[in-house]
């Protein structure tokens, strides 16, 4: 996918609250954001709370793992689906366990399907690879402040 210009990125994620899932679009040349699009927010239920709950603390393999991915696979699907026109996929997944000194991180939930179900490219697995190479797991968030600070034409600190 080459091309010249910014693109409508969609992003998602859901957080360890267990609330549910936010996704929301942005136009963007990956450095500055041009424009925010729509958003939306699927709530998880409470049978969903709790089958992920179950999870929490869970490593690939683990009892209630699959369970829990599938939650996170189909909500996300369902939220993700609302949206037309996006031309990238941000898939965070949902974190069960995080070790980035010792053991790694594991978030639930398959990027693959995501982008065969809504025919979209899609990036995932950020935080895998940030452990890896000795970050904490959150390679995203300086980068998404940056642009914002840069949006709003701050030239000092900002919080």
């Amino acid at each position: 996918m080459a091309k010249e210009g910014p693109i409508w990125a969609l992003g998602a994620m859901s957080g360890t609250s267990l609330d549910g899932v936010d996704a929301a679009m942005i136009l963007t040349d990956g450095v500055t954001i041009d424009s925010f699009g729509p958003s939306a927010f699927r709530p998880y239920s409470p049978t969903e709370q709790d089958t992920l709950r179950a999870a929490l603390g869970q490593w690939p393999g683990d009892p209630g793992v699959a369970a829990a991915a599938e939650v996170v696979e189909n909500a996300h699907a369902e939220v993700l689906s609302r949206f037309t026109g996006a031309e990238v996929l941000g898939f965070h997944g949902q974190t069960l366990a995080h070790d980035p000194g010792d053991l790694g991180t594991h978030q639930c939930g398959n990027g693959a399907l995501l982008a065969q179900v809504l025919d979209l490219p899609t990036v995932w697995d950020f935080r895998s690879a940030d452990v890896t190479m000795g970050g904490q797991g959150a390679p995203l968030a300086p980068f998404y402040h940056f642009a914002l600070a840069r949006r709003i034409g701050a030239t000092e600190p900002v919080a």
